[in-house]
């Protein structure tokens, strides 16, 4: 049995419903039957009754519900006594951030609040929204940068910032590359380097829902996860990407960066903020003041 069990059975507790669960906690909903399975088998008893109709809480169930809110209340106050008040080690903030934030926004984000708050030391993590979901879950991250989720987990707090603008990341030496900006219908039959949907659903379907607004049919070239590998993907000529406006930062030769021309409402990722509610932890305040202090960073970023 572990914190991370413990939240995934009070998440299928509280909604009676494994699909509706799994995507509060941004899991699959294998992943999330697995660990509540474990805990069952760790526990030595059913905590949940199912059927094709209905979940319903155990007399096993009923009881570990609310022992489990005391543990992990606890559990999550004992966190922040040891990270705030202990005199052995230094302030901390862990930060997460999909590699977009993390490129364009955190640099100047981190140096402003180090100015104000110099004794803190910050830890940066940076991976995807569908990984960095989970760890505000368990405590194992104060704060993330993330592309919301259709559906967040109740527990979660979040704060919207921008509207990421889309870029058309194109070969230095292609036909297209001279243009000032791009429209979408002059992508028809080009090899476009997409994500996939279950790794980058917002980036994926940014670029699927242009297409279709244009009234044409994306020809995908290429599947590729990670930003820097469809950078490099373009730059060796394998297609072109629709990629978020801060990724233009990363230093790749032979890649040029245009503009989508009449960008509609979905030429744009959304960015929040977020983090665990009913946890009072000062230092993620002092973090969340900074960033509403400095709404320049983010509040026009397609100037």
């Amino acid at each position: 049995m572990d914190l991370h069990q413990l939240r995934c059975f009070l998440t299928v507790a509280q909604t009676l419903h494994f699909g509706q669960a799994a995507q509060r906690m941004d899991m699959l909903p294998s992943a999330l039957g697995r660990h509540i399975r474990l805990l069952e088998e760790s526990l030595g008893t059913r905590l949940f009754t199912r059927s094709t109709r209905r979940v319903a809480l155990t007399d096993s169930g009923l009881l570990l519900r609310e022992e489990a809110r005391k543990l992990l209340a606890h559990a999550d106050a004992l966190m922040l006594q040891f990270r705030q008040k202990s005199h052995h080690s230094y302030p901390l903030l862990r930060v997460g951030a999909i590699d977009s934030a993390a490129i364009g926004l955190l640099p100047q984000l981190i140096q402003l609040f180090k100015i104000k708050y110099p004794e803190v030391e910050v830890q940066i993590y940076e991976d995807k929204t569908v990984n960095l979901l989970p760890k505000i879950l368990n405590g194992r991250l104060d704060i993330a940068f993330i592309r919301p989720p259709e559906m967040m987990s109740a527990e979660i707090a979040h704060h919207f910032l921008c509207f990421e603008p889309g870029l058309v990341a194109v070969p230095q030496h292609h036909s297209l590359a001279a243009q000032g900006s791009i429209e979408i219908r002059q992508l028809e039959n080009m090899p476009m380097i997409v994500p996939e949907r279950r790794s980058r659903p917002h980036s994926h379907d940014m670029t699927m829902n242009l297409f279709h607004e244009a009234g044409i049919e994306a020809s995908i070239s290429q599947v590729a996860n990670e930003k820097q590998t469809i950078i490099n993907l373009v730059a060796a000529g394998m297609g072109l990407a629709i990629v978020p406006l801060w990724i233009s930062r990363f230093a790749v030769n032979g890649v040029k960066f245009l503009p989508i021309a009449s960008a509609s409402a979905l030429a744009g990722l959304p960015l929040s903020v977020v983090w665990l509610k009913d946890r009072e932890d000062d230092i993620r305040q002092s973090m969340l003041q900074v960033i509403e202090d400095h709404a320049e960073l983010y509040g026009d970023i397609s100037q």
